[in-house]
């Protein structure tokens, strides 16, 4: 399993928000590009950026950090937030990003995700973030009636490889992992799933291992040094850790 480091952008800054709230932000540092490389000098390869502007206005005023982060490092970046254009799309991958993170356009256009993943494949990845098992959208601000194990059921039948499911009510609250939702997508989907929200410890990325998840995105856990990125690929990569 791969652990994604994560920043989140705000204003130019690397913040971390709690449960998706934009009045609970806490800045952790004011260069997130000084956080990327801290992340590759600590043995990441990959990293999980999500652009807390762009998903609230779809504008992409994060794009000359974005830009320095990929010059700066060596790093596979992953990145969502306010991608809801083919044009948006095509933007960023262009710019240097591995795979995009689609999020509010997949429910409100799956006509153009279906695009997305037939001229760029497993470089489309779709954000589904779930609140009482109906996605939100628009920075999860605004709730829909979609089931998002059904969406994600949907998602899998257009050609979607690949999808970040974040439990919203667990996201920065450092409680733990919705693993009943992830039992689930693991049953119900053949998906690679990336669990999102509420990893706090070494023993929760065990845990999400144990289901055979693709991935696990950790950040406010990282921030507060609750375990170190060295010790959690450590572990993820020993299977003596798991007996």
């Amino acid at each position: 399993m791969i652990l994604f480091p994560a920043i989140d952008l705000k204003d130019g800054k690397c913040v971390r928000l709690e449960q998706g709230n934009f009045n609970k932000l806490e800045v952790y540092n004011e260069s997130p590009v000084d956080v990327a490389i801290e992340f590759e000098r600590s043995g990441s390869k990959v990293i999980h950026i999500v652009d807390l502007d762009g998903a609230r206005t779809g504008e992409r005023k994060n794009a000359s950090i974005v830009q320095e982060i990929i010059e700066n490092t060596n790093l596979d970046v992953h990145l969502g937030g306010g991608i809801r254009t083919f044009e948006s799309i095509s933007f960023w991958l262009e710019l240097g990003i591995k795979r995009v993170i689609l999020g509010t356009i997949a429910i409100e256009n799956i006509k153009l995700v279906e695009s997305a993943v037939s001229r760029y494949g497993d470089r489309i990845i779709v954000g589904v973030d779930a609140k009482n098992s109906l996605v939100a959208i628009n920075g999860w601000e605004q709730s829909t009636n979609q089931n998002s194990y059904e969406f994600c059921k949907l998602l899998e039948q257009i050609g979607v490889k690949t999808i970040v499911y974040t439990d919203i009510s667990k996201d920065g609250m450092l409680s733990g992992p919705n693993f009943e939702a992830y039992k689930r997508l693991c049953n119900e989907t053949s998906l690679n799933i990336i669990a999102s929200g509420g990893v706090s410890s070494i023993k929760d990325l065990l845990s999400l291992k144990l289901l055979n998840l693709y991935g696990a995105i950790s950040g406010k856990a990282l921030y507060e040094k609750r375990f170190s990125l060295e010790e959690a690929n450590q572990c993820l990569q020993d299977e003596s850790y798991l007996a």
